[in-house]
């Protein structure tokens, strides 16, 4: 545990003035808010300090003895953790923000700020044709009507609605590429490529972060290294990152570290790896060469960092069990090779091989499905829902994908828990969740979603914190606040310092915890006492209070 400070070692401290601390004597003013005795975790990593903090409209507006001065609002945090906002740096929200605004699995967290368009996936460029499906399904599952093709419309769609955390996004680049080259495994024309890189320099101006890729799914998976390169270059040249879902995270998950690092090497650019793991026990051993590549090239002087999140079960989709040239092109032509008798036999053979590598059906569960008829199967098991459907698993797999139309979701349990110590403890490495917004209620109850979507930050702090110690308090936090935001260059968020903006975070470092389950994943954490978004308080003593101050944040 971290050594309580008092207020008198805060006052002859002199070493954290460059944070923006005011030091020495009591400071009167008036202030909208003032969050006064805590112990202020300023994201920097460095030892807490007792402190108040002052904050006027959004932002901080002064750290040090407030005891002088008034407010319109006062939260008494004694013997509680003051820190930035979280910034959840690997989500895969983005409509969700539409659907339920009030953001809960998250805000509920400490997540102040999600990061969009990960894993090659975002909900736009949109060609005319992918509009019009996206747009039909998300008014007939959530009376939702979509007005965008393209990242502006999105931002803007978030800004009408209203929010209750910030948001920024990447460009996603399966999307992309559906966009310019299609849905097949072939390569860019040079026409194609130049095409490519100019809508992805319009979403760089627009804002984005940066572009992801999902080197397992299609149509990502059907770049090669110099499309990723020349793309990449564009990235550069507006300071943003290539974030990456490697090509692969278990057989050759080496090799495919190797790939981002000549991306990062041949465009000069910032690189985040996500959600890195060696997945499946034949590769658990592969993890200190894997972590050796990273420190590597972070000697070598790449920009290069990761992120993870705090559990030994990936989530995904149903379809990642069929061999990628079966994936090509639209979901019906999808569908339809599921149904081609003659195309059977290769598919089953891959769909057998992922099983007996994650080591049996019995550690895939089925997490969503879109169909009324197959709810049933969520939380069950692949080989549970076999046997109790009299099926073998494949042809179980193969049903669920074409009734659900490619929809359905599992979750894989198929890394080892002390390779994720390693990983979580490692410098180069941030927290992630990987998971979107939901709630408890409402059209974002479905399923049996990963308990990540509700417990990854609290998890970090009571489990792996506070239970296990791989790291200190003050450096679990540096993995959620200041290291993103410098990472994706968020301007005055992921520090507490003056004139920064008050997104804050007072939690129970003594009780915070996650709940959620696998098999009971919708239940907030405990020890969340008070969210803090842009200056006004979104959750207080653990409830959220309907507030919608959230941002959406676009690079500068």
């Amino acid at each position: 545990m971290q050594k309580k400070i008092t207020r008198r070692d805060f006052i002859v401290t002199t070493s954290i003035v460059s944070t923006g601390i005011i030091l020495g004597c009591s400071i009167k003013n008036r202030f909208d808010l003032i969050i006064k005795t805590g112990t202020i975790y300023d994201g920097s990593g460095m030892k807490p300090l007792k402190a108040d903090i002052g904050i006027i409209g959004d932002q901080i507006k002064a750290i040090g003895d407030l005891s002088a001065s008034s407010a319109d609002k006062i939260i008494d945090a004694a013997n509680m953790a003051v820190s930035p906002g979280f910034i959840d740096i690997h989500t895969h929200t983005e409509t969700e923000l539409l659907i339920n605004p009030n953001a809960e699995s998250k805000i509920r967290q400490g997540v102040t700020t999600e990061i969009g368009g990960n894993c090659g996936s975002s909900p736009f460029p949109l060609s005319q044709a992918d509009y019009d499906e996206f747009k039909d399904s998300m008014f007939k599952r959530y009376e939702i009507s979509c007005n965008w093709q393209d990242m502006p419309g999105f931002f803007n769609s978030l800004e009408q609605q209203g929010i209750a955390i910030n948001f920024a996004a990447l460009a996603g680049h399966g999307d992309l590429r559906a966009y310019v080259v299609g849905k097949n495994d072939v390569a860019p024309t040079p026409d194609q490529l130049k095409q490519m890189q100019k809508v992805l320099a319009q979403m760089m101006e627009a804002g984005s972060l940066g572009l992801s890729t999902g080197l397992e799914y299609a149509p990502g998976s059907y770049a090669k290294t110099p499309e990723l390169i020349e793309l990449s270059k564009t990235v550069t040249q507006y300071g943003g990152i290539y974030n990456s879902h490697m090509r692969n995270e278990d057989d050759t998950v080496e090799e495919a570290i190797k790939e981002v690092l000549q991306i990062a090497e041949g465009a000069n650019v910032s690189v985040e790896i996500a959600h890195l793991k060696a997945a499946n026990a034949n590769n658990w051993h592969k993890i200190d060469s894997m972590l050796s590549l990273i420190e590597g090239a972070d000697k070598a002087g790449l920009q290069i960092k990761a992120d993870r999140y705090p559990y030994t079960a990936y989530g995904t989709g149903l379809s990642t069990f069929l061999p990628l040239w079966s994936r090509q092109g639209e979901t019906e032509e999808v569908v339809d090779r599921l149904k081609d008798k003659s195309l059977l036999p290769k598919i089953r053979d891959y769909a057998e091989s992922r099983g007996q590598r994650i080591g049996g059906w019995d550690r895939v569960l089925i997490s969503y499905s879109s169909t009324e008829k197959n709810k049933q199967w969520e939380g069950k098991s692949i080989e549970e829902g076999a046997a109790i459907a009299g099926k073998s698993p494949f042809d179980f797999i193969k049903d669920i994908l074409i009734e659900d139309k490619l929809s359905a979701g599992i979750v894989g349990f198929a890394m080892d828990e002390e390779n994720t110590k390693l990983i979580l403890a490692h410098p180069l490495v941030m927290i992630g969740s990987d998971g979107s917004v939901a709630a408890p209620y409402g059209p974002l109850s479905k399923g049996k979603p990963h308990p990540r979507y509700y417990g990854t930050f609290p998890r970090v702090l009571g489990k792996y914190c506070r239970e296990e110690k791989i790291f200190d308090l003050a450096a679990a936090i540096k993995k959620m606040t200041s290291m993103p935001a410098e990472k994706l260059g968020i301007n005055k968020r992921g520090y507490l310092k003056k004139d920064y903006f008050a997104d804050i975070v007072i939690f129970n470092p003594e009780t915070v915890i996650d709940q959620a389950t696998f098999s009971n994943p919708h239940q907030y954490p405990l020890g969340i006492e008070y969210v803090i978004v842009n200056g006004t308080t979104a959750v207080k003593k653990g409830e959220h209070q309907n507030t919608r101050s959230g941002k959406v944040l676009r690079k500068v």
